[in-house]
């Protein structure tokens, strides 16, 4: 439906790992506009993935300007601009003359491998945890920021100095935005960092003396909703309030409305990104997740538990591409259908290790459970009961953390801990697939629920920004957007579920290790 004229608007800037997206919302949080430009990635040496930060920001003002203009909608329409962004990505530029000193290292990028190595040496392991909830991982931004400071001839001296700016992909966009006025990033993204204490919410001294960063090279730390700067009137043709920023995972957490305890979110790409919220506790996890900050508001802090799947729907391109058992990765539901059940054939998609809770690199791939009877369609219905089954661990994972957590909590915490899944809000491209989504209930016990409105990660920065400036009156009115497309019921019996988790972790233990020299 084309806008009326008096409509207003928020634009969100979605800055991904392959490509800059602008999405326009309307205030029943449907889509009215959309613009994607890919751009380039740079591979130096194998294990090396760098951006160019002028690409990103020549093409996320691209696709803003292709939004607005499009569609028809004038940029006094909009009523703010949020942002969120591939986390961990990181950035170095000079103040004065606001020019990158190298390419931004990827999130990706391996390069500090051998860094968080000795870091664990030394023993520092347990304090990077404490004082972050993270795994000390190249994964991470503080080790990337490191390695621009020692590699890059003055650089240090300059951050000392004063004259140089550290941030991810959202403070760089904020600084590009306002006309270099703002060296922000928000709790979200800060906690991606490896340098910020999550308890204290606030750079660590400690952290940036071990990895020897000066504290002037880092951003403030901002309300994720907030009023945090004005955009040049010249970028988009009026000024107009930036004032949401999230990293991806915890923006389309947001756009699921997954705003109480217990409440969680799983995005099914590539990989799979499984996140709870737990309130206003920052859980200490047991079962090997991340602790992570999900977003900041009016002050306030609401904390995630996160775990990642290496191999989600890559198990289904691998089936295409690597095996050629599918033409069209859309064909293996109707393949996996085909059988009622897997045979007993169990794939362990261990292909480049395994992630939460394993966290082994040296795991390898599996198919488990082959007869003369098995057929190319129970090895389809295998790899889509995988990416369930490793979903299903991380979950469950969490719920253990959770309650672990309730148990533990002395009286004041009470009604701030132990939370408990309710059900799944899923999202993401293999969320298409019913017969995963069915499967994925069973073995969980729980409804999984596929949003109408799948932008979630966009949707989740413009909520943020909406609400900074009343677009939209609170988290109940947000609540009140979110729909349901399809709702998954659990059909399964306990002693059913029990069994084929329990089979399911006896195939994992095969190839655990598998790759590691005694």
């Amino acid at each position: 439906m084309k806008p009326t004229a008096s409509q207003q608007f928020i634009l969100a800037l979605d800055q991904g790992t392959t490509s800059s997206r602008a999405i326009v919302f309307a205030r029943d949080g449907s889509v009215v506009g959309t613009a994607q430009q890919e751009y380039a990635q740079h591979y130096p040496q194998p294990g090396w993935v760098e951006h160019d930060a002028i690409d990103i920001w020549q093409t996320q003002l691209a696709v803003a300007r292709a939004a607005l203009r499009e569609n028809g909608i004038a940029a006094s329409r909009v009523a703010a601009v949020g942002i969120t962004n591939q986390r961990e990505t990181t950035l170095l530029w000079d103040r004065a003359s606001g020019e990158p000193l190298h390419r931004a290292i990827v999130w990706q990028d391996r390069r500090t491998a051998g860094l968080c190595a000795a870091l664990e040496r030394a023993g520092h392991v347990e304090l990077f945890r404490q004082r972050t909830g993270l795994v000390l991982d190249a994964y991470f931004s503080g080790t990337k920021l490191k390695w621009l400071l020692d590699h890059i001839p003055g650089a240090r001296a300059r951050a000392e100095r004063g004259e140089l700016a550290f941030g991810t992909i959202d403070t760089w966009l904020a600084w590009k935005l306002s006309g270099g006025r703002v060296h922000v990033t928000d709790p979200s993204n800060a906690s991606r960092t490896l340098l910020f204490d999550i308890r204290r919410r606030c750079w660590d001294d400690q952290l940036l003396a071990l990895l020897d960063i000066p504290p002037a090279v880092l951003p403030q730390v901002v309300d994720s909703s907030g009023l945090i700067a004005t955009l040049d009137g010249d970028l988009l043709g009026a000024p107009i309030a930036l004032a949401g920023m999230a990293g991806d995972q915890q923006a389309a957490t947001y756009g699921q409305a997954c705003l109480e305890p217990g409440m969680a979110k799983n995005t099914y790409g590539t990989g799979c990104f499984l996140l709870m919220n737990t309130g206003s506790q920052a859980m200490n996890s047991t079962h090997r997740m991340l602790t992570t900050i999900g977003w900041r508001r009016q002050g306030q802090t609401t904390y995630l538990l996160e775990g990642s799947v290496f191999m989600g729907g890559a198990v289904v391109q691998w089936l295409r591409d690597g095996l050629g058992m599918i033409s069209r990765t859309d064909e293996i539901e109707t393949l996996a259908a085909s059988v009622p059940d897997s045979g007993g054939v169990y794939l362990v998609p261990a292909h480049t290790g395994l992630g939460a809770p394993y966290w082994d690199p040296y795991a390898r791939g599996a198919l488990l459970g082959l007869t003369r009877g098995t057929n190319r369609a129970h090895i389809a219905r295998a790899a889509l009961e995988a990416i369930a089954f490793q979903s299903a661990e991380v979950l469950i994972a969490m719920e253990e953390d959770s309650r672990d957590s309730s148990d533990s909590a002395d009286s004041a915490d009470s009604g701030k801990s132990g939370a408990r899944l309710r059900e799944l809000r899923v999202d993401g491209g293999a969320a298409a697939n019913n017969l995963l989504l069915q499967f994925q209930a069973d073995l969980l016990g729980v409804p999984v629920v596929r949003p109408r409105i799948i932008e979630t990660t966009a949707l989740g920065a413009a909520y943020l920004a909406g609400l900074a400036v009343g677009f939209w009156q609170d988290e109940a009115e947000l609540t009140s957007l979110w729909r349901a497309e399809r709702r998954f019921e659990p059909a399964m019996s306990d002693a059913q579920r029990t069994a084929l988790l329990g089979d399911w972790r006896r195939a994992v233990e095969r190839c655990r290790h598998w790759a590691k020299a005694d």
